[in-house]
């Protein structure tokens, strides 16, 4: 009961983040999942991290998405064409992920590396003044949606995240679109990725079981249900909170834990 309501307390602080910064949540369910599944013992924990970390990164994401709609700010054409260009970033990840090429110590040293990339990103964000609403709400073309959702999904199936902090710098910072409107867009683009790396892991061969009896493929569901749940509260919250509150020290605070997290888990291997 205890660890249940830990994973629903991780599970709702990583829910207010995905709705904050757009960053899917998994930044925080992935190690968590990871630590879980070493700690049992289970037999390929990389690939039950990562399937079970994008399932949660799914209901995260649909619920800030939900929450996006019912304040009439989604954008619904150039999500649907940044998550399925998306989607075929995260087939690539992971036909590379379930190969002999990728073990733990790969899945923990890019990890990291994305944890650092983040913070770096975020820390930069934090120091930029613009007044963003002064930005004009331009549709990105084929060139940049393909940009930026294969990367992003390439990015999820390797690390088990949604790629929202992929995504959203690289819109914000690079195509220079709203940061509302990139947060918008990044996860709506998320529940088609993750759908499709959940799904393709859920039905890949070659598992044998997770630490519960709700276990489909590579997923366990028993295990990514309870931060699921928090997930799905916070990312709610952190919608709401998105458009009323100034974001700059929660960015570089949130850089700080990046790579704290990042750290910990080099130190796990060493």
């Amino acid at each position: 009961m205890v660890e249940i309501l830990i994973l629903l307390a991780l599970g709702l602080a990583a829910g207010v983040l995905a709705g904050l910064l757009g960053i899917g949540g998994g930044i925080i369910f992935t190690p968590v999942l990871f630590f879980l599944f070493e700690a049992e013992g289970v037999e390929n924990p990389v690939l039950w991290t990562v399937a079970s970390g994008l399932f949660c990164t799914f209901v995260a994401a649909s619920g800030s998405t939900i929450r996006q709609y019912v304040q009439k700010h989604v954008f619904w054409l150039e999500g649907i064409k940044l998550g399925a260009l998306g989607a075929v970033g995260v087939y690539i990840g992971k036909l590379l992920i379930t190969s002999p090429y990728y073990s733990r110590t790969e899945f923990v040293i890019f990890f990291s590396c994305m944890l650092i990339y983040v913070a770096f990103m975020m820390f930069r964000r934090g120091k930029d003044k613009e007044n963003e609403y002064d930005r004009e709400y331009t549709r990105m073309g084929f060139k940049e949606t393909s940009i930026t959702g294969g990367l992003g999904g390439f990015v999820a199936a390797l690390a088990g995240v949604g790629g929202g902090g992929i995504m959203v710098p690289i819109m914000n910072l690079f195509y220079k679109q709203p940061f509302r409107k990139a947060v918008s867009v990044s996860h709506l683009a998320m529940i088609i990725m993750v759908t499709s790396g959940w799904l393709q892991l859920a039905f890949e061969p070659g598992a044998i079981s997770g630490i519960t009896e709700f276990s489909v493929g590579y997923v366990d569901f028993g295990a990514a249900l309870p931060l699921s749940l928090g997930g799905l509260a916070g990312g709610f919250g952190g919608a709401f909170l998105n458009h009323k509150i100034n974001r700059t020290y929660l960015q570089w605070g949130f850089a700080v834990l990046a790579v704290a997290m990042a750290g910990r888990l080099i130190w796990g291997i060493l």
